[in-house]
């Protein structure tokens, strides 16, 4: 006989847990790959079996509309860690963030101007302004009716998990934890971290600083260590024809160096900037310990030796100089003016950022200025800097 308290499907203990965790799954993916992946960034096309899929499951189990998600998201990257990002714990604190995301996301989608600006391009079909815009309640509401008929008094835990799931994970975690903890593969203009390694849990979201990097790659992997199981999902989808990959991020491949560079080294140098600034600081790696072990040696009372500055260093040798924070300028300075191989490796990093930097500089003058770095490179009698300059001349895009 039918047991209406454990609904139609009865299963053990260990099954709804399961279940439960499959569906909030399906909701992740659907964020990463639709509403992030592919309207936020058009980092890929979707067939239409899928995009309209993904737009009726999140319908069902999050009631958020394509137009205002969409539109937040591309603020959020236009105003990143400013006054105006919609969520910034760098400006709104860690707390706000982590446990009132969703207060902030439905806070911004009231805003006209935000959706005016930022929300073009997003599905404004019949279905979309007379059902899943007009009535998003509907949606979570009937996702409720279901997860009852399905699992009983179960389904009412389970259909509250689905509705926490998004509101914790994305707005809390993403958005929060995101851009406060983590690692940075690349020191890029915004405080975004990758969470961990493997994306799995939130479907590749928690490579973040990666996807910050390279925002408009349907791939949120970087190194070779790295997971993202959303570009494992939308390569599925391509390999059935079902979804079609626009933009990755650049990558370079050592070719044998060149005599001298050309057009076709600064392009790959200005589209992989990132990961050439990332591969500059390993580059100098050994030699700034060993410059700083020698400071230590010479001058052990300098205070900004005392505390050892070998990672701050490495980071510093990757960011741009106007995205260190003023107080770190103080102190690297003071520890530039006591070593010349210092001061030498900081300044040709700096001078590199004028080749990917919006500058009035045509063509041939940025390429002039790199065959003049590489030449001073090779000839400023440190020889890691050496090596460096002729990795640069082998540097081609792939």
């Amino acid at each position: 006989m039918l047991s209406w308290l454990n609904g139609l499907i009865d299963l053990p203990w260990w099954g709804y847990i399961v279940v439960a965790l499959v569906l909030t799954h399906i909701t992740i993916a659907s964020v990463t790959i639709f509403l992030h992946r592919h309207q936020a960034h058009r980092a890929l096309d979707l067939h239409p079996i899928p995009s309209h899929f993904f737009r009726f499951w999140l319908w069902l189990t999050t009631g958020m509309v394509t137009k205002e998600w969409a539109a937040i998201h591309r603020k959020h990257h236009a105003k990143c860690e400013t006054a105006e990002d919609p969520h910034s714990p760098q400006v709104l604190g860690i707390k706000k963030v982590l446990l009132e995301g969703s207060e902030l996301y439905r806070a911004e989608s009231k805003n006209a101007e935000t959706l005016e600006k930022f929300g073009h391009g997003t599905p404004d079909d019949w279905i979309e302004r007379n059902l899943y815009t007009k009535h998003s309640v509907w949606g979570v509401t009937l996702m409720a009716i279901i997860d009852l008929l399905l699992f009983g008094a179960n389904g009412i835990w389970m259909w509250a998990v689905q509705m926490i799931w998004i509101p914790v994970t994305a707005a809390g975690i993403i958005n929060g934890i995101g851009h406060f903890w983590g690692y940075r593969n690349f020191e890029n203009e915004d405080a975004s971290r990758n969470i961990v390694p493997w994306g799995i849990l939130i479907g590749g979201e928690e490579l973040h600083n990666n996807h910050h990097t390279f925002g408009t790659s349907a791939k949120l992997s970087n190194k070779w260590w790295e997971f993202d199981i959303g570009w494992f999902y939308i390569r599925t989808l391509e390999t059935l024809s079902l979804a079609k990959v626009r933009r990755v991020a650049p990558t370079v491949r050592a070719v044998s160096p060149k005599p001298q560079v050309d057009f076709d080294t600064l392009q790959a140098i200005i589209a992989n900037r990132y990961e050439i600034a990332a591969a500059y600081a390993r580059q100098f790696k050994a030699t700034v310990a060993a410059e700083i072990d020698g400071l230590r040696a010479r001058a052990p009372h300098l205070p900004h030796v005392q505390v050892n500055p070998t990672r701050a260093m490495k980071r510093w040798l990757k960011q741009d100089r106007k995205d260190t924070p003023q107080h770190e300028q103080v102190r690297l300075d003071a520890l530039l003016a006591e070593s010349k191989v210092l001061e030498t490796v900081y300044r040709m990093r700096q001078e590199l950022t004028s080749l990917w930097e919006r500058s009035s500089s045509s063509k041939e003058q940025l390429l002039k200025q790199l065959q003049d770095w590489c030449a001073r490179a090779e000839t400023s009698g440190i020889e890691s800097l050496r090596e460096f300059s002729l990795r640069l001349r082998g540097v081609a895009l792939a």
